[in-house]
């Protein structure tokens, strides 16, 4: 009798655990923002801020990808077209091309407008002031500075939701802990239903951070490295058109020979920016 006494008032309390525990869950969460608006006017400011934050760095997750694909696709390519072309005339009009969004003819297509200039100006103080070399010199520089500036669109941005997402969904957490203490002390008995509801709104709040901020972490660190990559090619393209448009030949280096290609008898005419 005294365990049947017992398994019977065992019952109901099981019960009403385990529907208490059924507001641990995203829809009564989500229930509770949509009916009470006014009590969880953070908990809906926290939400929006960590979904933007998610949506704005996929969308730059994906783009980014995109971007340093077809740059790394079409890298090969285009310095091939530019060294494979027989006249300088010839390379520029193959450079100017390829697609606006492609840095390696830009790059190309800024030392040959800088080396245009220089020529046409043959006799003034600029041309006293700089020679060839150094003239085609700062144009590459500014042309891979700016190309580099380019590679890091979005990045800022990735950085930021990495570092900060998981603090703003930390203050959702903080304030389902401050829901839950409330509760408590409003019921006045320590039951899971008086905290079930604040404690599962603490977790989804602290996932939603993480699943914002781990996705970005990890593209910001792996496009960094990318970039660090292509801006080398930059550079290494770079120091190739400075020695054929200042020298009028391309110095191979390494383990290949010495060997000069051919520079056009009229200089590169200018392009456009």
């Amino acid at each position: 009798m005294i365990q049947e006494a017992a398994s019977q008032a065992a019952a109901p309390v099981g019960n009403a655990n385990a529907q208490a525990l059924q507001q641990v869950g995203a829809s009564h969460f989500l229930t509770q923002i949509v009916t009470h608006p006014a009590e969880h006017a953070i908990d809906l400011l926290v939400l929006i801020v960590l979904v933007i934050m998610s949506v704005a760095s996929w969308y730059f997750i994906i783009a980014i990808a995109i971007r340093n694909g077809l740059i790394r696709s079409r890298m090969d390519k285009v310095i091939q077209k530019f060294w494979d072309t027989p006249s300088a005339q010839d390379a520029v009009r193959v450079m100017e091309k390829q697609p606006r969004s492609e840095p390696f003819s830009k790059i190309a297509l800024e030392a040959a407008s800088a080396a245009a200039h220089h020529q046409r100006h043959e006799g003034s103080r600029m041309v006293e002031a700089l020679n060839r070399s150094e003239f085609v010199d700062r144009a590459l520089r500014q042309a891979v500075d700016r190309e580099s500036r380019n590679l890091e669109g979005g990045l800022t941005l990735l950085a930021t939701v990495g570092s900060a997402a998981v603090f703003v969904g930390l203050l959702g957490t903080v304030m389902g802990i401050y829901y839950a203490l409330i509760n408590l002390g409003a019921s006045g008995e320590s039951s899971i239903s008086a905290v079930a509801g604040p404690v599962g709104q603490a977790l989804i709040m602290t996932a939603i951070g993480l699943f914002a901020a781990i996705p970005a972490v990890i593209a910001y660190n792996a496009y960094s490295r990318a970039n660090r990559v292509t801006i080398a090619h930059f550079d290494e393209f770079a120091h190739d058109l400075h020695d054929f448009f200042a020298t009028g030949a391309r110095i191979e280096t390494g383990s290949q020979t010495a060997a000069a290609r051919p520079a056009a008898a009229v200089p590169p005419p200018a392009v456009k920016k």
